[in-house]
């Protein structure tokens, strides 16, 4: 981590920000095994139906299942819906 990013964590600690405002990480929630909500995302690298992937400042998240379809996508959200299998961080 650079120092301006070790700034901001301690900032967000100190004034009990939320971290992945204050230092611009992806959200996500996942509900089950039916939905994924991806908020911070940098756009969309691969999407078919048994798999997605999108760009974040963490990296590349994965999501893989059957039958994904995105429901919502705005820019700095997304909503993933079908039979999720799998969530993960990918280099």
């Amino acid at each position: 981590m650079n120092k301006n990013t070790e700034i901001k964590k301690s900032l967000a600690e100190l004034l009990e920000l939320p971290k992945d405002v204050m230092l611009d990480l992806p959200k996500i929630i996942l509900v089950g095994q039916l939905q994924v909500y991806i908020e911070n995302h940098k756009g969309i690298l691969e999407y078919t139906t048994t798999r997605i992937r999108i760009n974040t400042k963490s990296g590349v998240l994965r999501i893989t299942g059957s039958n994904l379809v995105i429901k919502n996508i705005v820019v700095e959200e997304i909503i993933i819906v079908g039979n999720i299998n799998n969530v993960e961080f990918i280099n």
